[in-house]
């Protein structure tokens, strides 16, 4: 979460003992649950509003997909996609050489 390791979080724990003591210490982290609540349950109803207020079409809308990172790597995936049911047609198959038989030679290509 947040790119927080055991470590760090540790640390931080520790500079928090001793800004804050140990009396107040659960206070603050009762606090911060619930303000970590509240900013969840924001974030449900605003993310609800959204999928109301843009319609049916929209029904599987997650805030995350406003990340232009996600977004565009949504869109190349889909095209690429695209691209692989595409390609699914056979090339034309191209007889093997008799014995003896010279491989043709194109002097414009070389």
């Amino acid at each position: 979460m947040f790119g927080i390791g055991i470590p760090e979080f540790m640390v931080i724990v520790v500079v928090a003992l001793f800004v804050f003591g140990p009396d107040r210490l659960p206070d603050f982290a009762r606090q911060a649950g619930r303000m970590v609540r509240q900013v969840r349950t924001l974030t449900r109803q605003t993310r609800d509003d959204l999928r109301t207020e843009l319609g049916p079409d929209y029904a599987d809308f997650e805030l995350t997909d406003l990340d232009p990172r996600r977004a565009i790597r949504k869109h190349i995936l889909e095209a690429w996609d695209d691209e692989d049911d595409t390609s699914a047609t056979p090339e034309p198959v191209v007889p093997p050489l008799a014995v003896g038989e010279r491989p043709p030679y194109d002097t414009d290509a070389t």
